[in-house]
Order: C-alpha cells, then structure tokens, then sequence
C-alpha cells in the first residue's frame, strides 16, 4: 500500500478465456502487479517460496522504481495499466494506495484476471460490492489479501483448539498504533483514504469476526489529525455469536502489541506482533498452559499466495479461509467507526 500509482481508465484488454485450463494442478500461475511500493516488494520477495509461480510482469506509473523492481525481482515492466492486463498473466496482485483498489480490481476482473488485492479491499461496502460483481460476472477469483489466518502458526492454534478446546470466544481484543508517522506518508492522506481504521484497524476487524461472526453494534471513539484523517480510534463491538471485541489502531500513539481470545474455558495470547503471528501462549481453566511456536519463512505473504494459486488451480472463485462475506463484515465495521467520526472520503 505505498505506491501511489493512479486508478486507470476503462481497459482496452479484452477479456481473457482461462477457466478450461484453472483446474489443472501442474501448471505455472504467471503472476502481474500494479504498484512498486514497499508491499509489492514483499510479495515478489514471498512468490520465490511459491512453487510452479512467476512474476511475469508489472506497471506503475512511477517508472523509474518499477524498473529497479524488475531489475530485483524480474518481470516485464509494461508501459501502461492496459498494457499489463493484456500481457498473458494468470493473476494480478494489486499494491497501490486503497483509493485505488477497487478500480484496479474491476479492470482486472473484467479482463478474464484472477486478483488478489492488498488490504483494505476497498475503502467502503459499496465499493466493495461492485468488486464482488464484477468478480461474479467474470467468473474469477477474488481474494482480499489478508495474511494472518494463513500463516503456520495461525493454522496450528486453529487445529489445536478444536482438538483441546477452550469453548466458545467470547472476547477478542488486539490493537495495533504507530507514532511519528511524518506528514505526508500516505497513511494520513484524506486524498488517499488513509488513516489508522483502514491502514491498521481493518487486521484487529478481521480477528473480530474470524472468531465473533458478523458485527452487530460497533461503538466507536476516537480522533481526526489535521490532515482529516482518523489518527487514533477505539472501537467496542458486539457480534452475531454474542461475543464483544475491544479493538484500537493509531497513528499517533505507541502500542504494537498482542491479541487475546477469551472463552470460559481459557483464553489464548498471540504474542507480538499479533498480525504476523509466530507464537501464541493457551491458558487453560484448569491451570494447563499450552505454548506453540511456529516461526514462518519468505516474510509471511508466500502463505496467501500459495493458497490463492491452489484455489486458481482448483477452479475456486473464492476462497474458503477469507471468504467474501469475512471482507464484508470488516469492511461493514469499518464503515460503522468512520461514520461515528465524522470522516467520509471524496465520492462517498
């Protein structure tokens, strides 16, 4: 989410015809991304850990990072959007600014593209819809990229749970503030739709509803900094199981920390930083305490690509682990806390 390259124009590309070939289990995903930011090198970085993938090619319209990022990581730099939609890619990793997203991901979509895209998703539900539309219509995969529940560690505290059980979560808190973000990085850009909600906040929604379901009532407080966006929010939920979670996320105070999961039976801390989850400590009612540890290779992101590329193969048009209706809720409770703040970006 560091490029700041622009949304396109209506695409030229016409759409192409792959589902035939989707399901065969053997052949090379041929990878395209838009944007040369700090993200898209982490996702280059993280292909090398995929097996039978390749980075294929790339657009920005920053030219001269694109090609060093080629240069590093391979690829045909392409002179235009358009142009990169219709070089011969499987898929399109999109890590531009969130403004962008949705735009980038119907093009993509509409030109016969399986896409994964950078978190947030969009910036709202409705935008988010009109992805999903598009998605259904073209019969391509689409996937928020959202990283935790695909990491090892994230999987193992799933498996062992449901083995030696703590019982029902009642209560997720997490929260996630950054201080000293200088003043004109994309995260406090009203033109770009940043602040902390969807730069920081989206990953604890995500823990809400991955383990709570749906947000029934969020009350949300927080504050706005001078470039309009929100700096520091706090958010209290209350979820369609009857579980409540405790979330924050900002921009001007200091607190990277950890997660905790509590039900009757015990509760669980993944340790920080909880978003790129190695460890987690259970704690059980009856005294038990239950430590794993599963450190992860290629920075992370290597993990919801491979998963992406195996539901490629399969024929799958979404996915069962971040399912459209997990981005929905997030984006849903998102929504929720910038109305109470006051905060509606350009268009909404």
């Amino acid at each position: 989410m560091t490029d700041t390259t622009a949304a396109p124009h209506a695409p030229t590309a016409q759409p192409t015809q792959r589902a035939a070939q989707d399901n065969t289990s053997s052949r090379e995903i041929r990878w395209g991304i838009v944007g040369a930011g700090r993200i898209a090198h982490r996702f280059a970085q993280g292909l090398a850990y995929v097996p039978r993938t390749c980075l294929a090619a790339l657009w920005s319209r920053r030219v001269e990072p694109a090609r060093a990022f080629a240069d590093e990581f391979g690829g045909t730099v392409c002179g235009s959007f358009d142009a990169l939609l219709a070089s011969g890619i499987d898929a399109l990793y999109i890590a531009t600014l969130q403004d962008s997203h949705a735009d980038y991901a119907i093009a993509a979509l509409q030109a016969g593209l399986h896409v994964l895209c950078e978190k947030p998703a969009c910036i709202n539900r409705a935008q988010l819809e009109r992805v999903l539309t598009a998605a259904r219509a073209s019969q391509r995969l689409f996937m928020e990229a959202m990283k935790p529940p695909f990491y090892p560690l994230y999987t193992r505290l799933r498996e062992h749970l449901a083995a030696e059980p703590i019982g029902e979560v009642g209560l997720v808190r997490a929260g996630c503030s950054v201080p000293g973000v200088p003043d004109d990085h994309p995260s406090l850009s009203f033109e770009h739709a940043g602040g902390a909600l969807l730069d920081i906040g989206i990953y604890e929604m995500f823990l809400a509803v991955d383990w709570l379901g749906a947000p029934r009532d969020v009350q949300t407080f927080g504050r706005l900094g001078a470039t309009g966006v929100d700096t520091f929010a706090s958010l209290n939920s209350q979820h369609e199981r009857g579980g409540i979670a405790q979330l924050f996320c900002g921009l001007d105070l200091h607190g990277r920390g950890d997660a905790l999961l509590m039900a009757k039976g015990g509760h669980v801390t993944l340790h920080e930083p909880w978003w790129n989850p190695s460890r987690a400590t259970i704690r059980y009612a009856d005294g038990r305490v239950v430590e794993l540890d599963e450190p992860f290779e290629g920075g992370g992101l290597n993990y919801e690509t491979a998963h992406f590329c195996e539901l490629i193969r399969a024929g799958r048009l979404e996915s069962p682990l971040m399912r459209h209706d997990t981005s929905r809720q997030m984006i849903a409770m998102a929504d929720a806390a910038r109305a109470a703040l006051g905060l509606r970006f350009a268009g909404e």
